[in-house]
């Protein structure tokens, strides 16, 4: 009867690093997108459903580390900080898919510069959030977090740049109006997923202060 009120911290764990790794993948999906749409609008919209899929499965993994939460009486982190950090992940992995959808949606026949390179410091990202999340399970590992955790906001730093040049780029360049409303859509969303990560090294960081 009282082994539902155990803590069942491993598994707390797992879910997480089972979320983080789908993270992973949509990134990968991501930047096979962008890197397909310049020679096949049929190969970048399976990259894109490719992505769907992905984020069906961490959707599964939210429901389940949600259902644990509200069954375990003793959980290895504060309640409120494992439902940001599970909110954060999946805010992650919706944006890429919001960005991927969107590239379908419009139509999008190119990928600039700018679009692979937001896709390169999205994927070097959520590789540096597997890192982090993968370690969260040991305070000892505190330092090596919060390291993760500032190169996370350095990239996230880089992508408000990359964003300030594409849009300047774009208003002095693109003739077509629709493609330019298309463009800016497309970087804009390609923003918000690295401030996405941004936002789960934050939840990482209050964690790994909390608990030391």
């Amino acid at each position: 009867m009282f082994g539902r009120f155990m803590p069942r911290e491993v598994k707390f764990f797992d879910l997480f690093n089972a979320h983080v790794k789908e993270i992973v993948r949509g990134a990968d999906a991501l930047v096979a997108v962008m890197a397909a749409l310049s020679q096949s609008q049929a190969a970048a919209a399976a990259h894109a459903e490719t992505l769907d899929t992905i984020e069906a499965r961490a959707d599964k993994i939210v429901d389940e580390t949600m259902a644990m939460l509200h069954a375990t009486f003793i959980t290895p982190l504060d309640r409120d900080e494992i439902h940001q950090l599970v909110k954060h992940l999946d805010d992650v992995l919706d944006t890429m898919q919001d960005a991927a959808g969107t590239v379908a949606t419009y139509d999008i026949r190119r990928a600039t510069p700018e679009c692979i390179r937001f896709a390169e410091i999205i994927r070097a990202s959520v590789e540096l959030m597997e890192q982090a999340v993968g370690q969260l399970h040991n305070m000892n590992n505190g330092p090596a977090i919060l390291t993760a955790c500032k190169e996370i906001s350095q990239y996230e730093s880089e992508a408000d740049r990359v964003l300030r040049d594409a849009m300047s780029k774009l208003f002095r360049e693109e003739q077509d109006v629709r493609e330019l409303i298309k463009m800016k859509a497309i970087y804009e969303l390609l923003e918000t997923v690295t401030d996405c990560c941004k936002a789960v090294a934050t939840i990482l960081e209050a964690i790994v202060l909390e608990n030391s």
